[in-house]
């Protein structure tokens, strides 16, 4: 569950940092680092997807545990 949080808050940091400075993340796509980059493409690409995940996990931080 926390490894859950985690990720989804990952995917959409890197997603956010993106669109503020693409430069950034697009000059490491290879690598240790192009781990950011990949979860930046996936906010971008999957982001209803992201979003869903991101409602259910603050429902269950909020209501469940």
């Amino acid at each position: 569950m926390h490894l859950l949080t985690v990720i989804l808050l990952l995917i959409c940091t890197c997603a956010y940092i993106r669109s503020l400075a693409p430069s950034l993340l697009d000059k490491n796509k290879t690598g240790l680092l192009g781990i950011f980059w990949k979860c930046a493409r996936i906010g971008e690409r999957k982001s209803p997807y992201v979003a869903v995940c991101c409602v259910v996990m603050a429902f269950s931080i909020l209501f469940v545990q």
